[in-house]
C-alpha cells in the first residue's frame, strides 16, 4: 500500500535532518522536525508520536519503501546516515513508481503543442527516456547534458520553498577566493541555472540588495525566523534581461556589442545565437556581422573566447580591448610551453 501524504512529508523530513551532517540529531530533534514539518506542509498542529518516528526509521531502514536507508545510532543518541552522501532521493525506482511516473508523462505529453508545453518539453522526454530505460533495462537512446559531481543540488528543493513561501534563509557560504566560510541571513528571489551550475539571486544587506550565490559554494542553509524583505520596484525575472549568464556588473549600462564571425563558425552561432537579442547585421568576404545588446560581463567574454579566433570583436572598444588582452596572455603562455620544452 502506498505511503499516505503525512507519512511521506515525514520521510523526507527525516531524509533532510539526516543528511544535514552539521547537526547531531536525537529522536526528539527528529519528533520535533516532523511535528514542524506536518504543521507547514498539511496544517497539522498535533505533535507526532515517539513511536511512529521510530517505525518511519524502521520502515526506512528496509526494503519495503525501497529505501534500504543506511541509518545508523551512534553514540547510543545521535541518528544519522553511515553513507556521507545518502538520500532517499537517490533510491532507485521501484516497478509502482515507474507505473505512476509512465501515467504523468502520458497526460503531459497530450499538452505537446500548447505553448505553455514548451518550458517543460525537455523535462517530460528525459523522464520518459529514463522510465523505458529502466523497464527494458537498455541503455538510454537519449542522452542529456549533466554534471554528476555538482554539489548543492540538495538544497535546490528548500531554496524554492523558500521563495514560494517567502522565508529567510542562514546561509554558511564560502566563495572560491574566500578562505573561511561566512553565515549570513539571505532573503531568496530566483534561482537560476546556467551551464548546468545552480544560482540563486536575492537580498543579502542593504549594501547587496540583489546577490547572486552558487549553490555549489554552500556549505550549509536553513530557514529563520527574520522577516522576509522584498526590494521596492524589483523584479528577479528580468534581473538577468541584458546579460549573458548570472553576472550583472553594477552601473555599467546595456550596450550595442558587435561581433564579425567567421564564415566557419558562422553556422553555430546563427543556429545557437549567444543572447536573444542578436541580429545579423551585415556580412563580407570575412563572414557574418552580429550585434547583441547586452551589459559586457566575464561570461560574454568566455563566450567569446570559446570560438577562438573565429569571433572579432568590433565594438564597444572596451570589450575588444579586454579579449584582445586576454588571447595575448594566452598566447605568452604557449610561448612559454614551447621555451620549456626546447631546453
Amino acid at each position: 500500500m502506498p505511503a499516505n501524504r503525512n507519512a511521506l512529508v515525514r520521510y523526507h523530513t527525516i531524509d533532510k535532518c539526516l543528511q544535514n551532517r552539521y547537526r547531531k540529531w536525537t529522536l526528539t530533534d527528529l519528533i520535533d522536525a516532523c511535528s514542524d514539518a506536518l504543521y507547514e506542509y498539511e496544517g497539522i498542529d498535533k505533535p507526532v508520536g515517539r513511536r511512529t518516528i521510530q517505525t518511519d526509521i524502521q520502515l526506512m531502514r528496509s526494503d519495503k519503501l525501497g529505501y534500504n536507508a543506511p541509518i545508523i545510532v551512534e553514540d547510543k543518541k545521535y541518528y544519522t546516515y553511515e553513507e556521507e552522501n545518502y538520500s532517499i532521493t537517490n533510491s532507485p525506482l521501484t516497478n509502482n513508481d515507474l507505473s505512476n511516473m509512465a501515467e504523468a508523462v502520458e497526460i503531459l505529453k497530450q499538452f505537446k503543442g500548447f505553448s505553455q508545453f514548451e518550458e517543460i518539453s525537455d523535462s517530460v522526454k528525459k523522464l520518459e527516456d529514463k522510465i523505458y530505460s529502466t523497464r527494458e533495462k537498455r541503455p538510454p537512446i537519449v542522452e542529456f547534458e549533466k554534471n554528476e559531481n555538482l554539489k548543492g543540488l540538495n538544497y535546490l528543493d528548500t531554496i524554492y520553498q523558500a521563495i514560494n513561501k517567502q522565508q529567510v534563509l542562514s546561509i554558511t557560504y564560502q566563495s572560491f577566493t574566500a578562505k573561511k566560510a561566512q553565515v549570513f541571513s539571505f532573503h531568496p528571489y530566483l534561482l537560476k541555472e546556467y551551464r548546468n551550475r545552480w544560482f540563486v539571486l536575492g537580498y543579502r544587506e542593504e549594501k547587496q540588495p540583489d546577490y547572486t550565490i552558487a549553490l555549489d559554494r554552500i556549505v550549509a542553509l536553513e530557514t529563520n525566523t527574520e522577516k522576509y524583505v522584498r526590494s521596492e520596484g524589483f523584479n528577479p525575472q528580468n534581473y538577468y534581461n541584458n546579460v549573458i549568464g548570472v553576472t550583472v556588473n553594477k552601473g555599467v549600462p546595456v550596450q550595442k556589442v558587435r561581433l564579425l564571425v567567421k564564415k566557419i563558425s558562422a553556422p553555430y552561432l546563427l543556429t545557437k545565437p549567444i543572447h536573444h537579442s542578436q541580429k545579423v547585421i551585415g556580412e563580407n568576404e570575412i563572414g557574418t556581422l552580429v550585434s547583441l545588446d547586452l551589459i559586457p560581463n566575464l561570461e560574454l567574454e568566455q563566450v567569446i573566447l570559446s570560438y577562438g579566433g573565429n569571433i572579432i570583436v568590433q565594438s564597444p572598444a572596451k570589450l575588444k580591448k579586454h579579449i584582445l588582452k586576454k588571447l595575448n596572455k594566452a598566447l605568452e603562455g604557449y610561448d612559454l610551453e614551447i621555451g620549456e620544452n626546447k631546453k
